[in-house]
């Protein structure tokens, strides 16, 4: 055999097992795993069931919205507060579904940035002209710039009642409230209308494909909304100093907890193919890494250590209070320890579980692994 042959097969053998390599013993290994059947599960037992309970939850919050302004009592106000609260609860369960028309609207963005913006607000108030279709306006509206309103624009529940019943703040608060139903409800006819079968039969391995692209959504969800908007930036994880006045919920204080377990929950219950009702159990990124590990006779099991290290997560929550705010300025320790537990698994599922499932990152990590 000439040299040149001899190169050419090298190059053959090269190819076929960098092509067939999926973190596993067996180079030849090829990936045939149901992906549709796994895209439909994730459709119609877990992303659609989520957006139509968000959307029942925010229908809720604009009812409660106009009770109050047309006949507003203080236990209006309250059942006012119980109502943003449980549409908050309930878009933890569809934040990292930033796919098709969520990402075209960029849902997140309007929807859950903080901290809010208060002089931003206070500008919108005082000139009566603002856009919230606006990028500009990301930090003057949803969730956070509800809490601000209802919870910290006074200095009391007595004169929190009375400023939200002034005409330009009622106006800006209907106003919140609106834009996120509208921003809902286009994302949720998107995916009852044409996206729904355009989603499920994409089911390719390639950047493009709706396991690959709903893959790096997961991911970017966990490791910057999750890991670090919510418990590493507070905790000064990234600046070096505490930051208890960038935790989610800042203005009510006592429901930062509450929105990081139901984000948490909804992580796990999507990788282990728990339906949204808690009722069924489907294909699901833990089945997809068993079946490779099976198959290809693996030696790690990567679904079991991912699900290890979030038992880990959730024994590290058990010590901290319902107040991350608070908790960080107490005993920062409990905060620090959480965030170490969440970072473990990260390069399980970052490098291994992308390697084992074929799936390129499509993010930028800023603050590393």
């Amino acid at each position: 055999m000439n040299n040149l042959l001899r190169i050419c097969v090298l190059l053959i053998i090269v190819i076929a097992f960098s092509c067939n390599d999926n973190g596993s013993n067996n180079p030849m290994f090829t990936d045939n795993f149901d992906r549709g059947n796994m895209l439909e599960f994730w459709a119609d037992e877990i992303i659609i069931p989520a957006y139509n309970s968000y959307s029942n939850s925010l229908q809720d919050f604009s009812q409660k919205t106009d009770t109050f302004f047309s006949d507003p009592t203080p236990s209006k106000l309250q059942a006012l507060r119980d109502a943003w609260l449980a549409a908050y609860l309930d878009w933890q369960s569809v934040s990292m579904f930033e796919i098709g028309k969520a990402e075209e609207t960029s849902i997140r963005n309007f929807t859950n940035i903080y901290p809010t913006d208060i002089d931003l607000i206070n500008n919108n108030l005082l000139s009566g002209n603002f856009n919230l279709v606006l990028p500009s306006n990301f930090t003057a509206q949803g969730f956070p710039a509800l809490d601000y309103l209802l919870f910290g624009s006074q200095n009391s529940d007595e004169e929190i009642f009375d400023y939200l019943l002034q005409d330009d703040v009622s106006s800006y608060f209907i106003s919140l409230v609106d834009r996120l139903n509208s921003l809902t409800t286009a994302v949720l006819d998107d995916w009852n209308g044409d996206y729904r079968n355009t989603f499920t039969s994409n089911i390719g391995s390639s950047a493009t494909a709706s396991t690959d692209k709903l893959v790096n959504d997961f991911l970017f969800f966990y490791e910057r909304f999750l890991r670090a908007g919510k418990v590493g930036i507070p905790a000064g994880v990234f600046s070096g100093s505490e930051e208890p006045g960038l935790v989610e919920g800042k203005y009510s204080s006592v429901y930062s907890k509450q929105l990081f377990e139901k984000g948490f929950s909804s992580i796990v219950s999507f990788f282990n193919g728990i339906s949204f009702d808690g009722q069924a159990q489907g294909s699901s990124l833990n089945q997809y890494l068993d079946w490779v590990f099976q198959e290809s006779n693996g030696a790690f099991d990567i679904a079991q250590d991912i699900n290890e290290k979030w038992a880990n997560v959730e024994l590290a929550l058990s010590n901290v209070g319902d107040n991350f705010g608070q908790q960080v300025m107490d005993d920062n320790s409990k905060m620090l320890a959480l965030y170490d537990e969440l970072q473990r698994a990260v390069p399980t599922l970052k490098a291994d579980m992308l390697q084992a499932l074929n799936i390129q990152i499509d993010f930028v990590d800023a603050d590393g692994d």
